[in-house]
């Protein structure tokens, strides 16, 4: 045998690996959405799990994200429309086929750059990709329908037949799809997309003008903000790499804070591996700053996962004394670990405790950053399935756990330290009425400074009050 014919037979006989199936954006998009309905899982970790097992570029795993989360914060307003152009109810439609029926009203009514033959025939072939012929007919007829009866809209005003993209863009329809707009409640539930008991809230705490700006704000794609770690790299200097990368930034309002105006991903960004920076909006970015820690003290960081205000106490302490970090889950403690070594932060020590808040560290403690579990409504737009996981009970169970943290991090400093309280929620029931309930019990906590964040402006939203336990005056434990 010839050494040739040897290297061909080696050849046949070696297993080859199994071939990775190459997957559209659009197949992507309806994967991601089918299993976030069915098994209620993050789109986000959806889209991770299924990119490492199949073959997908860089531009459609975006547009994938793009048509998921855009589905999945439109939803109602999409479901409003396609109710116009379907001639049979919802109850008889296959969820599957009614999620593509969503992809494609997605691209037609709220994507830009999308030709409307492409929005049509890629999400009609998604149906023939996973073996669902007998959905073509009425997926291609009702995107049809619909992409011959959109045209831009010469007013951006609200009305029943016209669907806003924001609040400068809107899209004209050849029927109404919408509620009269003179009903406040029901035509923003409806025209940007959320829980109606939600925007009723909003309503009632604003105006109706400020409401409509908040769901405006929420559907807009979220500005990613990274801290720098100013213990390995400057500003500028990170500035400058990511600038040699075709990242553009812009500066931020605080020495340590950059806003990309790229969308990238993290991990592969120069300088993330090496510790240079983390990812975190400037609101949150205030808790830390308004905390105000010292090289030398000894900090409690409550509700510390995932330790993004974790480390940047570290990093303003210089990386000099002792922050302990706790949180009621080893996962999640474990994420603190992971990016307190990533940065390089020495000062950082986990420890779990009980749900109910049994085995917190001994006091006293210079200062406490209680970073507390709340609805998240301040930060809806980085978030997008937390609009639909929200309850109406959820805001009032969660206010009173966070009476009891602010009540424990009290307990837990000495007098004449700090706490700070922090949330991501915009509700003044986890908000003003938690801190004013609390210190009414107590006669040796004054407001130092409150700081409100109102989304858009220019910000995620959220919360932080600066407590100070006075000196010389009687405790409550």
């Amino acid at each position: 045998m010839s050494s040739s014919r040897r290297r061909q037979t080696a050849s046949q006989k070696r297993p080859s690996s199994p071939k990775r199936q190459q997957l559209s954006a659009r197949r992507l998009a309806y994967d991601v959405l089918t299993a976030w309905e069915q098994r209620g899982v993050f789109a986000g970790l959806v889209l991770d799990d299924i990119c490492q097992v199949h073959e997908v570029t860089g531009p459609d795993r975006a547009m994938a994200m793009d048509i998921a989360y855009g589905v999945i914060r439109r939803r109602a307003t999409l479901d409003a429309v396609l109710a116009a152009f379907v001639d049979r109810p919802r109850k008889n439609i296959e969820d599957g086929l009614w999620a593509l029926l969503q992809i494609g009203a997605y691209q037609l009514l709220l994507m830009t750059g999308v030709p409307s033959h492409a929005a049509v025939g890629e999400t009609v072939e998604v149906a023939k990709g996973i073996r669902k012929p007998a959905w073509t007919g009425l997926l291609n007829g009702v995107l049809r329908s619909l992409s011959g009866a959109i045209r831009d809209a010469d007013d951006a005003g609200p009305a029943v037949d016209r669907v806003p993209v924001d609040l400068s863009h809107s899209k004209q329809l050849d029927r109404a799809v919408l509620p009269d707009p003179s009903s406040h409640v029901a035509y923003l539930t409806k025209a940007f997309s959320y829980p109606r008991w939600l925007v009723r809230n909003w309503v009632d705490e604003r105006r109706v003008e400020d409401a409509t700006r908040l769901c405006d704000w929420f559907n807009r794609p979220p500005t990613v903000t990274i801290r720098v770690n100013l213990l390995r790299q400057t500003t500028d200097v990170v500035r400058e790499v990511f600038d040699a990368a075709g990242v553009a930034t812009e500066a931020g309002q605080f020495a340590e804070s950059l806003r990309l105006l790229d969308a990238k991903p993290i991990r592969d960004l120069p300088g993330y591996v090496e510790g240079w920076f983390s990812v975190q909006d400037e609101s949150a970015m205030s808790a830390a700053r308004l905390l105000e820690p010292q090289p030398g003290e000894r900090i409690l960081d409550m509700c510390a996962a995932p330790g993004g205000k974790t480390t940047h106490l570290a990093e303003l302490m210089q990386n000099e004394g002792s922050i302990i970090a706790v949180d009621t889950d080893d996962t999640r403690l474990a994420r603190v670990s992971e990016n307190a070594t990533r940065l390089g932060l020495t000062s950082i020590q986990c420890q779990k405790i009980s749900p109910d808040g049994a085995g917190l560290p001994e006091g006293p403690f210079d200062r406490v950053l209680v970073d507390v579990p709340c609805s998240n409504t301040g930060v809806l737009g980085k978030r997008p399935e937390a609009r639909w996981r929200l309850n109406p009970s959820d805001v009032e169970e969660l206010s009173v756990l966070q009476r009891r943290l602010l009540t424990q991090a009290l307990a837990s400093v000495r007098a004449g330290g700090h706490v700070v309280y922090s949330t991501c929620s915009i509700a003044p029931q986890e908000n003003q009425q938690v801190v004013r309930e609390v210190i009414k019990q107590r006669d040796d906590v004054q407001i130092v400074r409150k700081i409100e964040h109102i989304p858009g402006q220019p910000n995620d939203g959220g919360y932080q009050a600066l407590l100070r336990r006075e000196v010389g005056c009687a405790s409550h434990t």
